[in-house]
């Protein structure tokens, strides 16, 4: 699996046959904090300039062979690592070799390029001003870290990044890309020996010229609490407190892990139920160690409604002083245990996943091998050890607290630091901590090669439909159940109401309280959560196949028996509202809302899913009740199971629960009224004070069942994706925007087709006019062959990927069986796209995208394509 070249290069190659898809993965040994100090974001602007052409591809050309051959490509740089990695139809690997290995090896950096593409970075650190959550965590390692480069964000400054030319760029690839500090890590449908001949064929010379990065400032230890609030025009507040952790391959780093996943990860977490749902005090909240090449971060975070910041605040940093003084129980400790376990298992369901993981242990954390040593100290962890280092790491005098705060919000830096100093308070030692034999490490799936069995159809009582598709390959298990509903079968009056219901599912079902049902998730390692979209209504769940009978009894007693009981109702109320409240702090999201309801002025597709105040404020719970009885119809129901389970045994578990549940109404509601096309353009602006524009522009669609839609998925390929049009004309060569894309969105009526593009308010108006201009030659004269061919293949291998998964693949059975195509026309989907011609392409362009019924909306600052 793991191979050396003469030249350094590491190459690790792992067959997988489950799927014909293959992921290949370069990881280099250098990130953000291998940086000098003038040299800040270059690590992340060189990874841009890698796509930017070579001596054999110009602009462009990379990503559209790559997507010629059905696959996506695509790259990121952290602190301590730069990865390019792309998945694609296996029969093309080498291809996909030879892709990368002429991106990283025969980079041209232009001259131009690099002015363009600095644009491009610009517009994304615009963009990251826009996000509060990427906001409060570059904040926030900026305060606890005063001289490790870790406090220097990765993308870099608009200063830093306008101040590079060539030769920067060119020295810095020099010095660090060289064959010993690359990993290239393979995982697919493939022969291993004949890939390592390819590798060695394509990755066996030698290149660059290589020099030690510059040393690391070490970070001294901190002797006390530090705090730094920031005032925007926010709905919510985003707080996070942070304490210095240690290196990745410390002793310790295993017990911080465990003591993260206690704390803030799951529905069964200290702050989800005590802070968020005991106390009412938080609408999200989590935590995580961040256990990195060097000296990391412990952090815990949440968001904020109102005014109840202190409370808040206390309350987190009391369940952290918990931690300190008291060990964690056995069940905790084996729930968390075992999600890192399963954290493992559901990365093998992909092969990108599977290779990302292997990267990061070879290259970040230095060997194949480490891997099973943190996973046997993880088994070997006990309470003692959790209580042991939350006294060592999580003191009052090492916490950072960063917030990013509504003007006038009642928490500052001060304040904030008393509330430390009051919480996390001093504590006896922990007695010392006796070594335990190192527990067998459970066995993970290493070259699967078993492919699905065919699809099993059955009746359920009642009159829906069961279909289950058993697949062995990795130990996980899938389940989808799915109603007519969403937001077609909404009124104005109740909008909001299916997302409420949904959220309710899991708070309480046939005895069982919210609290119990959480335990119980986190127990198996799984997720379950209700779904409500434009057409839908249900629920999901993801489990370890082999806690099949307990999860799946769990998953029916939550569609079949929910409580919907009134303290639950009041508390997903509270969360809901604050989402309503707090949407203007997603501007994007309020483009795309904007847009709905200036494109429908009639149809339930103009509502919101999230709701609005006025609607959710009045639903009680016999209006919920009333609902689902409408909704919940026995004979309307699918359910759909996929992954290593028993046909058999999921027909029998599913029969019963049915067979004994209360039937609801099976009352059917109208259909709404068709949706008119517009007649003449339509424009709506909404002014938010925000550091970019955000713009839809678009059109009424077709229906899920109109052969058209296939048309238009073309349509939309020839422009997206980083091969298609609006990526080229838009963002390489005018450097409008970093990020711009098309869709088409269907619905059992009547969907759209849109552009969207985040850009800065001074470029709105060419924006547009560049949207309108690719619209018009696409409606105007017929794709050319071979860009036509990218488009179809990349549209073919974009649906395999993404039914890697068993959740995506029962998904997509429960979907194509509820919406009246047949359970399994998603696996026609390639033989509908490969009939596509490119007169069927501006045929669709002239009927659907006729700039008479074209609607723009625009959210961002006062005069941004007023």
């Amino acid at each position: 699996m793991r191979h050396v070249l003469p030249n350094g290069l590491t190459a690790i190659l792992v067959e997988n046959h489950a799927a014909p898809v293959a992921a290949i993965q370069v990881w280099v040994r250098v990130g953000s904090a291998d940086e000098a100090p003038d040299e800040a974001g270059l690590a992340h602007l060189h990874e841009h300039m890698l796509f930017k052409g070579t001596a054999r591809r110009k602009p462009g050309e990379i990503a559209r062979d790559v997507e010629a051959r059905g696959g996506e490509i695509n790259a990121w740089t952290s602190y301590d690592e730069t990865v390019y990695h792309l998945v694609l139809a296996s029969e093309f690997f080498t291809e996909g070799l030879d892709v990368l290995a002429d991106a990283i090896q025969a980079s041209t950096f232009d001259a131009d390029e690099l002015r363009r593409e600095t644009e491009v970075v610009v517009e994304e650190i615009k963009r990251s001003q826009d996000m509060p959550a990427r906001r409060l965590s570059r904040d926030l390692f900026a305060l606890a870290f005063e001289a490790h480069p870790y406090r220097r964000p990765v993308i870099g400054t608009e200063q830093s990044v306008r101040s590079f030319d060539r030769p920067k760029i060119l020295g810095f690839y020099r010095r660090h890309y060289t064959p010993s500090r690359l990993t290239l890590v393979a995982v697919g449908d493939f022969d291993e020996a004949r890939a390592l001949r390819e590798v060695e064929r394509l990755w066996g010379g030698q290149f660059g010229a290589p020099a030690s990065p510059p040393a690391r400032t070490p970070e001294p230890a901190q002797r006390a609490a530090r705090a730094r609030f920031i005032e925007d025009d926010l709905r919510e507040a985003h707080l996070a407190a942070a304490w210095h952790a240690p290196d990745l391959r410390h002793r310790d780093v295993p017990a911080l892990d465990l003591l993260g996943i206690i704390l803030g990860q799951g529905d069964s977490s200290r702050l989800s139920l005590n802070v968020k749902r005991g106390q009412e005090l938080a609408t999200e909240a989590h935590a995580y160690c961040y256990a990195a090449k060097d000296a990391g971060l412990t952090v815990a975070g949440m968001t904020v409604a109102g005014t109840r910041g202190p409370e808040a605040l206390r309350a987190l940093l009391n369940e952290v002083q918990r931690l300190r003084e008291q060990e964690v129980s056995e069940e905790e400790l084996a729930t968390a245990k075992r999600q890192l376990e399963a954290e493992a298992i559901y990365l093998h369901e992909t092969v990108q996943g599977w290779a990302r993981r292997l990267g990061y242990y070879e290259a970040v954390a230095g060997s194949l091998e480490f891997e099973r040593e943190y996973l046997a100290r993880i088994h070997a962890t006990p309470a003692a050890a959790l209580r042991a280092a939350a006294q060592s790491y999580l003191g009052a005098d090492r916490v950072s607290i960063a917030g990013l705060v509504p003007k006038g919000f009642p928490l500052d830096d001060r304040r904030a630091l008393e509330i430390a100093a009051e919480a996390l308070r001093p504590v006896a030692a922990a007695p010392p901590v006796e070594a335990r034999p190192t527990a067998e490490v459970p066995a993970f799936v290493r070259g699967a090669s078993s492919r699905p069995e065919p699809l099993q159809k059955f009746p359920l009582p009642g009159g829906g439909t069961l279909l289950v598709e058993r697949d062995a390959s990795v130990p996980v298990a899938a389940f989808r159940a799915v109603y007519p509903g969403g937001l077609r079968w909404t009124s104005e009056a109740q909008c909001g109401i299916d997302r409420l219901l949904a959220r309710l599912l899991t708070q309480g079902a046939a005895g069982r309280s919210a609290e119990s049902i959480a335990r119980e998730i986190d127990r198996m390692a799984g997720g379950l959560g209700g779904s409500a979209g434009r057409n839908s209504f249900g629920l999901q769940g993801e489990f370890l196949s082999r806690f099949f009978p307990e999860a799946f009894g769990l998953f029916l007693d939550c569609l079949l028996r929910p409580d919907l009981a009134e303290p639950e109702l009041e508390k997903e109320r509270a969360i809901a509202l604050q989402e309503i409240h707090s949407r203007q702090d997603h501007p994007s999201g309020v483009a795309f809302e904007l847009f709905a309801k200036e494109l429908y002025r009639s149809h339930p597709y103009r509502l919101s899913l999230l709701g609005e105040a006025a609607s959710v404020s009045r639903l009680g719970r016999g209006d919920l009740e009333t609902h689902l009885r409408r909704i919940a119809s026995p004979r309307a129901l699918t359910l759909a199971v996929t992954g290593d389970v028993d046909p058999g045994r999921v027909l029998e578990e599913a029969s019963l629960a049915l067979s004994s549940a209360t039937w609801r109404d099976e009352s059917v509601a109208p259909a709404p009224a068709p949706e008119p096309r517009p007649t003449e353009p339509r424009r709506a602006v909404q002014v938010l004070a925000k550091a970019q524009a955000h713009l839809v522009l678009g059109f009424l669609g077709v229906r899920v069942s109109d052969p058209q839609r296939f048309d238009l998925d073309v349509l939309s390929a020839v422009l997206s994706g980083q091969g298609g049009r609006l990526f080229i004309e838009l963002r390489d060569k005018r450097s409008l925007a970093y990020s711009v894309s098309s869709m088409n969105v269907e619905g059992l009526d009547p969907g759209y087709f849109a552009v969207y593009m985040g850009t800065s308010p001074e470029k709105v108006d060419a924006a547009v006019e560049g949207v309108r201009e690719e619209l018009a030659r696409v409606r105007d004269s017929l794709v050319p062959a071979p860009e036509l061919d990218r488009a179809r293949r990349y549209l073919i291998g974009s649906h395999a990927i993404g039914l890697q998964r068993r959740s995506a693949s029962a998904g997509a059975l429960a979907f194509d069986q509820a919406y009246g195509l047949g359970a399994e026309e998603h696996r026609r989907y390639g033989e509908h796209v490969s009939a596509v011609t490119a007169e069927q392409v501006r045929t669709a362009a002239q009927t659907l995208l006729d700039p008479r019924g074209e609607v723009l909306a625009i959210v961002g600052p006062g005069g941004a394509g007023s």
